[in-house]
This record gives structure tokens, C-alpha cells and sequence, in this order.
């Protein structure tokens, strides 16, 4: 085996902890009251409901005079206002400065970014896709025993291209490579062992504006997915252009996790494919709205992008919301919501959020709110199928039973 490379991939993406409810929302008791419930993006809404949650789970849903609120429950008003499953963030990124030495640092700065990053907007649960271990998953642990106000919290180790290196991370950062299929093997072995709970492929990297793109060869990055569904995993990858489309077809991947801005809408073999081997879209659309280029340039991106979620979602392929927030600072999830409404519906968009995630990544108690699934809701101040930019109204935050966000 080679050693450099499993120190490196140890280094880059060390392992603490696993993944759950936060330890103290157990003995939390909530009733919310008085809003209209949208079970699922495909139910119609409950009017003047009841969402009673305890030991983490939904214990009833139903109208006000169905269900019996206990004398000890805390009660949240939600007249007006819209209830809905706890929302998914399939793209993120722990890597900060304040995420820096996770694991002993003040817990008030860590909650603070924790909401203006995420809980603020809804999310109960987030896939990291890139980050350094050793404080992804110190800050894992503190969150799931209640210190730090959080979402539940995946990770994945990343591999690259031979000479690969991004042009948008530091020249500095080491990052684990893989110039042959036994590297690729060893390296996702090595964060099997670890216990992470994904990996995530470069299949194409971006070396600069006007450098071509670096492609990761297919058997490369089958050789890494082979292992992490040996394991049970997902394979993410960041395509970057059409060459690391087709790789992800070939190697197998599990979520694209951009779209490919500027590229043309996907070819109907590459649709025939997709929806073959199930493979999911994370559209990222108002990271490409955000990049620093001339306002005509950014409106072909997003054009671009749109009409590939577009052909994408008609094909019949799951969408999954997420927003490389993290790697972007543009918090704020309006935006998403309004590019994606060019292509979706306001209940396929609810779904991305929601249902999609959960049946994708084999959650099988989240996503809706019903009787006995976990008590991961979104309390919001309007209607999401009234405007989709309701869904980031966001007025509670609840995980497991317990407030985590809750609008001053």
C-alpha cells in the first residue's frame, strides 16, 4: 500500500464520531398549533393543525380538535403560518475559518455561523462534500450531544485527478490524488475504514480560465465507487464539464453535484442513462448566478443550467436542493429558489428539500411529516406553493423534536 497516500487522505479527512439525533432534543415535548400542514410536497395542506412531536419523533398530526396536547408540551403558535418536513442541504462545505479546531473552540461562534449558514434556512440535515475531517467531525459530535444548534451532519472524502488541483483552492492545500485505479481503491478504503459516510469524485477539476479542464479517467473513479458501494455509500462528483458527465455515467457515480454551467442540456443518451442507473442532480444554479463575470455572461450560465435541471427533471431524474454554501458565502436561499422555479414546479422544489433526499439516501423516517417519522419539521412564515420563495422564510427550525433555529 502506499503510505504517503493514506496519511495524506487520514490528514485531510480524519474521522470522529457518527452521524444521529442530538442527545439532549430527546426529552424535548413540542406541539405546534394552528398552522396548515403540507405532509408531503404531493399532500394537500391541513388546515389548522396540530404537530405534536416527543422523544425526537412526530407522536401526532391532525386538526386541532383531534389531537390532545399535553399539559407539559411547548406550545408554538403557528397561526398563519406553514408546517413542513425538515429541509436537506445535498451540497455544503465545512471549511471556514470558524470551523477551524471544531472540537475546542467556544461553542457561541460556532452556533452563530451554524445559523446564519444553515439553520436559519431550514436545514435539518446536510451533506458535506468537502472539508477537513478532523473538524467536521469534532463539530458532528458537538452537535448531535446538543451543544452546537445543528443539522445532522454527513461527510465524504474527496479524491482528484492526477495534477487535478483546483484553480480555486489554496496551491498550498495537499490533496489526496489518484492516478490509477489501486489508488483510487485504497484511498476510498481508507475512508470506508474511517467510517465516512460517502466519497466524492473530481471527474473534472478546473485549473483556471482558459486551461483546459483535468478529467478523472472512468476506471479511476469506478474503482473508487466500487468501493464505497461495497460499503453501503454514495458516490458524489463534481463533474465541471460534459467529459466528466460521461465519466460519471461510466464509473458509476450516484449524484452529479453541480450542473455544468455554459455546457450544452444533456444528450438523450446521457438522459437514457441517468434515469438507468438512477443518478441524482444537485443544480447549485445561483452559485453560477454569483460568480464574477459580466452580467451577460452570467445570464448564459444560469440559461445553461436551468435548461439542464429542465430536461433533467422531464426525464424523469431526482433533483436534489443543495448550494455549495460553505465554498460560496451567499447564505440567503431565495435565489435558489428562484432560478429553480424557472425549471420545477413549487412542489417538485419542495420535494428536492424533502422527500427526494430522504428516498435517495435510504432515510426512511424523514421527509414527510407524519406519525412515527423523526421530528425534523420547518415552521414558515407564508405558503411555499403561494410563492416558492416562502421556503426561506424560515420562522423555526426543529430537529429531532428540538428548536434549533428559532427567527428573533
Amino acid at each position: 500500500m502506499n503510505g504517503n497516500l493514506v496519511r495524506l487522505a487520514f490528514c485531510f479527512f480524519a474521522v470522529m464520531g457518527a452521524s444521529g439525533a442530538p442527545g439532549s432534543a430527546r426529552a424535548q415535548m413540542l406541539a405546534l398549533v394552528g398552522g396548515s400542514v403540507y405532509a408531503s410536497p404531493d399532500a394537500a395542506p391541513l388546515a389548522d393543525a396540530v404537530v405534536l412531536t416527543a422523544n425526537g419523533a412526530i407522536a401526532a398530526v391532525g386538526n386541532r380538535s383531534e389531537v390532545q396536547i399535553p399539559s407539559d408540551a411547548r406550545v408554538i403558535d403557528c397561526t398563519g403560518k406553514t408546517v413542513v418536513a425538515g429541509f436537506w442541504n445535498s451540497h455544503v462545505h465545512f471549511t471556514q475559518a470558524v470551523w477551524r479546531n471544531a472540537g475546542s473552540v467556544p461553542a457561541a461562534p460556532l452556533q452563530e455561523h451554524m445559523r446564519e449558514m444553515l439553520t436559519r434556512w431550514g436545514f435539518t440535515t446536510v451533506w458535506d462534500i468537502g472539508s477537513d475531517g478532523r473538524d467536521t467531525l469534532a463539530l458532528r459530535r458537538r452537535v448531535n450531544s446538543g451543544e452546537v444548534p445543528g443539522p445532522d451532519i454527513y461527510t465524504t472524502g474527496s479524491i482528484f485527478p492526477r495534477d487535478g488541483h483546483p484553480a480555486y483552492l489554496p496551491a498550498e492545500m495537499k490533496l489526496p490524488e489518484a492516478s490509477t485505479p489501486e489508488e483510487a481503491t485504497q484511498l476510498t478504503r481508507t475512508y470506508m475504514g474511517f467510517g465516512l459516510d460517502g466519497v466524492k469524485l473530481f471527474t473534472g477539476s478546473f485549473k483556471g480560465t482558459g486551461k483546459p479542464v483535468v478529467n478523472m479517467d472512468p476506471a479511476i473513479a469506478k474503482a473508487a465507487v466500487d468501493v464505497a458501494h461495497a460499503a453501503g455509500k454514495p458516490a458524489f462528483a463534481h463533474p465541471q464539464n460534459m467529459a466528466g458527465v460521461d465519466a460519471v455515467i461510466a464509473a458509476g457515480v450516484d449524484i452529479m453535484a453541480h450542473t455544468v454551467p455554459g455546457g450544452p442540456v444533456y444528450s438523450p443518451e446521457q438522459l437514457a442513462r441517468f434515469k438507468q442507473q438512477r443518478i441524482a442532480l444537485v443544480p447549485t444554479l445561483s452559485l453560477f448566478a454569483k460568480l464574477p463575470v459580466a452580467p451577460d455572461i452570467a445570464a448564459r450560465l444560469i440559461a445553461t443550467t436551468v435548461a439542464q435541471v429542465k430536461a433533467f427533471s422531464d426525464n424523469g431524474g431526482p433533483v436534489l436542493f443543495g448550494t455549495d454554501v460553505g465554498f460560496t458565502t451567499y447564505y440567503d436561499t431565495t435565489l435558489e429558489y428562484e432560478l429553480m422555479h424557472r425549471a420545477l414546479s413549487e412542489r417538485q422544489i419542495l420535494a428536492s428539500l424533502t422527500t427526494n433526499p430522504a428516498q435517495y439516501f435510504k432515510a426512511a423516517k424523514k421527509g414527510r411529516v407524519e406519525k412515527e417519522f423523526d421530528a425534523d419539521l420547518v415552521v414558515l412564515d407564508g405558503d411555499p406553493f403561494a410563492d416558492v420563495t416562502n421556503l426561506a422564510k424560515v420562522a423555526y427550525t426543529i430537529r429531532a423534536g428540538k428548536v434549533i433555529y428559532q427567527k428573533p
